[in-house]
């Protein structure tokens, strides 16, 4: 499992433009069953994504088809960990996920 944190690297305005692309890159993945959720940092300075995949290289070819990624509208910070407790009513009825 890997925590992804993107922070932002331009304007908001910026951001902005490219927040639909951004969105069908999402959509994608989570269809693909690699994202479980995502959102954004409070203060808005980037977003968070919990992502399903085999090993790192497999979360850094997913990251380089994001817009913010190909746009340089963002960095990325790629945490792995092995969830060892977790609230299996929302793993499995919520994020429809199983370890």
């Amino acid at each position: 499992m890997f925590i992804v944190v993107l922070t932002y690297h331009k304007e908001l305005s910026e951001v902005e433009n490219y927040l639909e692309d951004h969105k069908q890159f999402l959509d994608k993945f989570y269809q693909r069953g690699n994202f479980i959720t995502s959102g954004r940092q409070h203060p808005r300075i980037g977003g968070v994504i919990l992502c399903k995949a085999c090993n790192r290289q497999e979360v850094e070819n997913i990251i380089s088809q994001d817009p913010f990624y190909t746009n340089q509208i963002a960095g990325y910070q790629i945490i792995e960990f092995e969830p060892t407790k977790y609230c299996d009513e929302v793993l499995r009825d919520v994020f429809n996920y199983s370890l």
